[in-house]
This record gives structure tokens, sequence and C-alpha cells, in this order.
């Protein structure tokens, strides 16, 4: 089967690989449908952070059911999203259900070769059902609209809540869109990106231009000088993470959702102002598909193309055989882009020429 294979830092070739074997109990042979790209698999392909090489990438993807175990609950053709994340049964945190917080887990993509190939072997718990109509390169979007899910939950949003959202990439698009679905009555998100800005003000979201000027001072205009109950640091930058602290207001909630790109030191003031207004400060990570059926993954996958609109935010669906060209122009930003997502599968493929697949709400 064909796959993109990552060699070493910065040089990923599309080659012939040898057929995957089963994973787990009761392993399901699946196609992969469409796969994504994570700011993660960024760093892999040419900053050095992968754990090994070879490497095949990809850990954000849809699948189609090519042969399933006897008596299981997926036949040949069902589609569905793919939780990554193999956790260890002898962890205490695995027997609680809690798997990301876990040790001694594996990852589709990061730790085993991922979904950047024609064909992957999957555990059937880690599949979740995903209805025929849901185009395949919308429910590789799955796996991060679960991630911001995960992370929206540590709020409890108080009556009218108000919300700030700095950072209007895929994470922190879907983050918006779900503090909206959950109840805030204002969301705002800031970017430095016009086009990200865009993308969020066709979605229906107030924008603050970061470029512009100091969005806390946009963020205390908007609310007359009190702030937002929630703010979510979703850009990863030292910066952006002050900014989320110093815009909540007194008994507000801060999320901390973006990987911080670099050291960070607290004024001793900010840090006096956050127990002043008693703040509470959310660390977030990666996302629950426990329990079976009623777990943040169905919730997305019922959410998904009703409310929750992932079509906007997919700017490429490239082929497999692009995929060394991509990573380069991502990698050197020779090209402006979103949410890129790889359409593997014919019927992913064959699916982009539909109205609304994507760049358009659907």
């Amino acid at each position: 089967m064909k796959a993109a294979v990552l060699q070493s830092e910065g040089v990923l070739t599309l080659t012939e690989v040898p057929d995957p074997t089963p994973v787990g109990d009761r392993s399901v042979l699946v196609r992969v449908g469409g796969v994504g790209v994570c700011g993660s698999d960024v760093l892999r392909f040419g900053r050095g952070k992968a754990y090994h090489y070879p490497l095949v990438l990809g850990h954000e993807f849809s699948a189609v059911v090519e042969e399933a175990p006897e008596g299981s609950r997926f036949s040949p053709g069902d589609r569905a999203a793919v939780f990554p994340l193999l956790p260890d049964p002898a962890d205490p945190m695995t027997q609680i259900g809690e798997y990301a917080v876990s040790s001694g887990y594996d990852y589709y993509g990061s730790r085993r070769d991922g979904a950047m190939a024609e064909f992957l072997h999957v555990p059937e718990v880690n599949l979740v059902p995903v209805a025929r109509d849901v185009p395949l390169v919308h429910a590789a979007m799955v796996e991060p609209a679960a991630v911001a899910l995960h992370a929206m939950l540590k709020f409890q949003l108080p009556a009218h809540a108000t919300a700030l959202v700095i950072g209007a990439g895929p994470i922190g698009a879907l983050a918006a869109q779900w503090l909206r679905i959950l109840g805030a009555s204002e969301v705002y998100v800031a970017d430095v990106d016009e086009r990200k800005r865009a993308v969020m003000a066709g979605l229906g979201f107030p924008v603050i231009d970061a470029s512009a000027g100091d969005t806390v001072d946009a963020v205390r205009e908007l609310t007359g000088g009190r702030g937002v109950d929630c703010a979510v640091e979703a850009s990863g930058l030292p910066a952006t993470l002050v900014q989320a602290i110093t815009a909540a207001a007194p008994l507000g909630q801060v999320v901390l959702l973006g990987d911080i790109s670099g050291d960070l030191t607290l004024p001793r003031a900010l840090v006096s102002s956050v127990l002043r207004r008693e703040l509470r400060v959310h660390g977030t990570w990666n996302s629950r598909i426990t329990p079976a059926g009623h777990s943040e993954w169905d919730m997305v996958v019922r959410h998904l193309g009703r409310d929750l609109k992932v079509a906007p935010l997919i700017s490429h669906t490239p082929s497999l055989e692009e995929a060394p060209a991509m990573f380069a122009d991502m990698l050197e930003r020779r090209t402006w882009y979103n949410k890129v997502v790889f359409a593997v599968a014919d019927e992913a493929q064959a699916e982009l020429i539909r109205p609304g697949v994507v760049g358009g709400v659907s």
C-alpha cells in the first residue's frame, strides 16, 4: 500500500510500505478516508519533534471499514471517526476512562505509524460511527473538534456568559463554536490573520483585529470595562496567554488550550490580580472517548454539520500524493492555509465535487 513516510527531518516521501497488521483486541481493517494535518504534524515533519524515523504521520482521521471481526457492530462500508490514542490497560487512569492523562499509551501518527496511508488496523473500541452522508474530509475533523469540546467543557458557564477566544486557527474556531453551542451569549474571537477573522465573521462571531491594537483593551471596551467570563488561549504564545488571563473578569475562568511555544515569566502584579479576581485557570489536553455512546466524540458526531460547522475551516484538500509538497509549503509558509485535510480514499476525493463539502457551511 502507499503511505507518506517521514524518513528524516524535512524528508517526506510517498512510497510503498507493508500492509498493516492487527492492533489490540478485535482489530478492524479500515481504509483511511480523510486525514487532517495538526500543527504537531508540521513540527514533527520539519522541526525535529518526531519520536522516531521512519514514521507515518496522521492522527486526525476518518475511515471506511474494510474488514471487521465476527460479531462486530461495524460492517464493511461503514464510516467512522478514529480515536488515535491506544491506552495501556494496566494504567489506573485508563481504568477510570481518563486515557488522556494516563501513561504508557501508544498513539497513531506519533508513537506508531498513523493515517497518512491507504489502510490501517484499528481496535474496534477506537471507532466512533459516522453517518454515510457525512463527507469523509469532514469526519476527519471529529478529532480536533473533540479536543476543542473537551477544553470548553472545563468551563462552568454562568448565565449570559461572555467569552473570548484568542486564536482563530482550527482549534480556536472550533472552541468558539462550542462555547456558542454550550450557551455563551457572546463569543469574541481575536486573531492577527485577516482571512481567519473573515472565516469567523462568516460564522457569525464578532472579531477583534489583534494586529491593530491591544486585544485586552478591545475586550474591555466591548464589555464595558468588565472583561469576559471565559477566556481561551488558543494561539500557544506567551503573550496571548498573558492576554487571556488579563482579559478575564472577576470570578472568571481561563482555559489554556494552545501548546505554548516558549518560556513565560508572569509579572507579580498579574499573579496578584489572579488571586484578587479569584480566577480559575484550567489546563486541557486531548479528549475523552468514554463512556461509550455518551462521550465527547459522540457529541461531536451529533452536532457535526448542524450547529458545528467544519467546512469553512478547511482550506485545502490535497491528495496523499501531494503530501511532500504540501508539508514543505506549510513549514515554510509559502502558502496561506487554515485546515489541511488530505482526501485519501477514492470516496473522499469523489465527494469533493459535491457542493458545500469544502469552503461552505454544510
